[in-house]
């Protein structure tokens, strides 16, 4: 009879786990889909590309397409897989606009195109 009660409430728990889990893993997907796109700072000095696996600042100079991965409210780039990464904040991400804050820590505004 006591193994049983184990039982049922191990599987409860992990059942519980698997879910947080779950939606742990979704909520990251769905911030890293939301600032996929096209950007450009409200100045129009600077362009913002973000695809599936590329991010590519361009100020001006011959743009660098870097390698990426979020991570919580922060975007790591790395040319070619090198290190140290480099760490964009994520200030305010909205469906049209989006403020970063530069490893430099200058913030930035960028519209949807």
């Amino acid at each position: 009879m006591k193994s049983e009660k184990l039982l049922f409430k191990n599987s409860i728990l992990l059942l519980l786990l698997f879910f947080l889990m779950a939606l742990g893993c979704r909520q990251q997907i769905a911030a890293k889909d939301k600032i996929r796109g096209k950007w450009h700072s409200e100045d129009g000095k600077t362009r913002l590309t973000i695809t599936q696996k590329e991010f590519t600042l361009d100020e001006g100079d011959e743009p660098i397409a870097e390698n990426y991965f979020v991570k919580g409210d922060s975007i790591f780039t790395s040319y070619q897989g090198s290190r140290p990464f480099t760490k964009f904040t994520i200030k305010n991400l909205l469906d049209k606009s989006l403020t970063l804050v530069y490893p430099d820590s200058t913030s930035v505004n960028f519209m949807r195109q």
